[in-house]
């Protein structure tokens, strides 16, 4: 359904993303964040499932400025790589990655509204995203690694903010969690009976229950922010 396009950072950087074009008439743009694992077949399938669902999808490539091609998939060793590949990331100066995604919802504004959902890591920059960019109208963080650490908490969105997490998630304890949903009223925090990773259909800890309700919410939740 989709393919590979070059985007442009404001600094100049060119770096890839993954684009879907609804079939029918669009009802806005979706930004796609990947996890550790790169624009892998995973996190292209949830892009074509957004443009099914009628949004323009992109999914930048946001490990292209420390390594082009990444594609993982989800054994011991692609968790180790990628998480070397997101430490070097998050090493860069700043904004780093941030302009990348400043592009994407750049190019994301011709279709109309633009939104943000992102996983694992993707998540982490989702929230980022919707405290710090411009051009968004909603942000979806799925089980932001990260996002509920005090720094993170620290920070307020600009745009409203439905954040889905695990019960099970033994990287994002369910205290912190708590801490979080206290600290920021204004965003809908919802908890699944689900480990992490569990809207990832090539993951052990896919949940099949938990990704449907949580499709079922976000897509409601963009439909409301973003026509």
């Amino acid at each position: 359904m989709g393919a590979f396009i070059d985007l442009k950072a404001a600094d100049g950087f060119v770096f890839p993303a993954y684009v879907a074009q609804p079939a029918g008439q669009c009802k806005g743009a979706i930004v796609v964040l990947q996890e550790i694992f790169g624009v892998n077949s995973h996190i292209r399938a949830v892009a074509d499932g957004y443009a099914q669902a009628g949004y323009l999808a992109v999914a930048p490539s946001t490990f292209h400025r420390v390594r082009p091609g990444v594609e993982l998939g989800y054994q011991q060793d692609d968790m180790a790589a990628g998480m070397a590949l997101k430490a070097a990331v998050e090493a860069l100066p700043a904004p780093g990655v941030l302009q990348d995604i400043q592009a994407a919802i750049g190019h994301g504004a011709g279709a109309g509204k633009v939104g943000i959902v992102g996983y694992c890591w993707g998540g982490l920059l989702t929230w980022r995203a919707a405290c710090t960019l411009d051009g968004l109208s909603a942000a979806v963080p799925y089980y932001g690694g990260g996002m509920t650490t005090p720094d993170e908490v620290a920070r307020r969105p600009k745009v409203p903010v439905l954040a889905h997490f695990g019960d099970q998630d033994h990287w994002i304890p369910l205290n912190s969690v708590e801490a979080f949903r206290k600290a920021h009223p204004e965003v809908q925090v919802q908890v699944y009976h689900a480990n992490h990773g569990f809207n990832c259909d090539q993951r052990g800890s896919y949940d099949a229950a938990a990704a449907r309700l949580a499709r079922e919410r976000t897509l409601a939740f963009f439909a409301e922010h973003l026509g």
